[in-house]
């Protein structure tokens, strides 16, 4: 039987998973990534550890249905009552990840890299704020 993964470091494995995409697989050349399938993998492996972090901390459950995922607007009503100076980096990694990467497929390595951090940014803050 699996043993059951603290949900901060679970966010975090997806976040190395995205980096790991990106160094093996979207081929960096200068300033740019080359495999824009890879980019918008990693963004979105990248955003579904921030969601895993954010689940964890902000317990929005309440009037969903089974395996239903809150929406955007959800999780930054939540984040606006538990610490609202986290809700501009909420929005910034929502649309760099979400966004820009995922739907996209930036190419840029330097926004990507940028986003990367954002993930990290929220994925730490729910570390300090996560309570098993």
């Amino acid at each position: 039987m699996a043993t059951l993964k603290h949900p901060i470091q679970e966010a975090e494995r997806y976040l190395e998973n995205a980096k790991t995409i990106l160094s093996e697989k979207a081929e960096k050349d200068g300033d740019y990534y080359n495999d824009s399938e890879y980019v918008k993998m990693a963004g979105n492996t990248a955003w579904n550890g921030v969601l895993v972090a954010l689940d964890a901390v902000l317990n929005i459950k309440s009037g969903l249905k089974k395996n239903q995922r809150p929406e955007f607007k959800d999780y930054q009503e939540a984040m606006s009552k538990k610490d609202s100076k986290m809700t501009r980096p909420l929005l910034s990694a929502y649309e760099s990840l979400h966004k820009t990467l995922d739907y996209d497929g930036n190419l840029r390595y330097k926004i990507v890299q940028d986003s990367l951090l954002q993930a990290k940014l929220i994925i730490n803050w729910c570390g300090k704020n996560y309570q098993s």
